[in-house]
């Protein structure tokens, strides 16, 4: 598919929470992510990389996802993603200088996608910190991939794919679509799946490069009374061996180990999967009950 625009990779995930300071000891203390910077009364910014944040913190009434940010490859990129957007009649907005000093990023946009309400953001220039990343509880490699659950996935889904240059790499039929932002390699950076009960967050990912890392996690989370919702278990789709778990407001975190990988040109078509407990987990796992039911999606009102 000729691609409107090239995405670079899946940046940040901005969540609303209840308590900014426990949850951010929970991704220190508990995932293993570093703390970047925090303000007063407002968020905190967390990274797993050597972007200035990966995981930003806001505090809320209720807990959720707030937006979604994706890096493109440039600022060429950028302009064109502009282009397109406010060619498909979007409302396209800037980020205002004091949020983006504040997120420390050189620029920024905006947008609805129409059938979830939730806030995509694109930009290329995010501060690098000058000391790298160091994994200490798990080897983690990147931030993985998002998901929600969506009344109106399959127009959801469509959407991305025909206009924001997503590709489809599964589904599983009448459930699940795992897309990737192209030409990231990575199996699925976002995918979108069927909500009966409202647009809600799924779950955030998190890559490790050590299998040991989720057995590890099993214990540390077990130790310190964390619940374990889901797995340890192997998804059929990615390969990916997963590890499920909630914060302390009951959103939903994964570790996963091992990823498909698509080249850019040339790739295998999408299989259409089953929906079947052994298409979730080849292992023959079943979610608990909390399993990513916890994180509305922030409806922001556009100028």
């Amino acid at each position: 598919m000729s691609l409107p625009f090239r995405y670079r990779k899946l940046g940040y995930v901005a969540l609303n929470v209840t308590d900014v300071a426990r949850t951010t000891a929970f991704y220190t203390d508990i995932v293993g992510l570093e703390l970047s910077d925090a303000v007063p009364g407002g968020p905190a910014f967390l990274r797993c990389s050597s972007d200035h944040h990966n995981i930003a913190l806001y505090p809320a009434a209720a807990p959720g996802l707030k937006r979604v940010g994706f890096e493109l490859e440039s600022q060429r990129e950028m302009e064109r993603a502009r282009r397109h957007l406010e060619g498909l009649g979007l409302a396209v907005e800037e980020i205002g200088k004091e949020e983006r000093a504040q997120l420390r990023q050189e620029d920024g946009l905006r947008f609805i996608e129409p059938h979830s309400g939730l806030t995509m953001e694109f930009y290329t220039r995010m501060l690098n910190m000058a000391q790298p990343f160091v994994p200490r509880l798990a080897k983690i490699a990147r931030l993985g991939h998002v998901v929600l659950a969506v009344e109106r996935f399959e127009e959801m889904a469509r959407f991305l794919h025909e206009n924001l240059g997503f590709a489809i790499s599964d589904f599983v039929q009448g459930a699940v679509v795992f897309m990737r932002c192209q030409p990231n390699p990575y199996h699925h950076t976002f995918a979108v799946g069927r909500s009966s009960g409202g647009n809600h967050l799924h779950h955030v990912n998190f890559m490790v490069t050590d299998v040991d890392d989720i057995g590890v996690a099993v214990n540390r989370l077990n130790k310190a009374q964390i619940p374990i919702v889901f797995g340890p278990g192997r998804h059929k789709p990615s390969g990916s061996i997963f590890l499920y778990y909630l914060d302390p407001d009951g959103m939903t975190v994964e570790y996963s180990f091992g990823m498909e990988e698509f080249p850019e040109h040339d790739y295998r078509e999408p299989r259409v999967l089953e929906p079947h407990p052994l298409s979730l987990d080849l292992w023959g796992g079943l979610p608990k009950p909390g399993f990513a039911k916890v994180g509305q999606i922030e409806h922001e009102e556009q100028a």
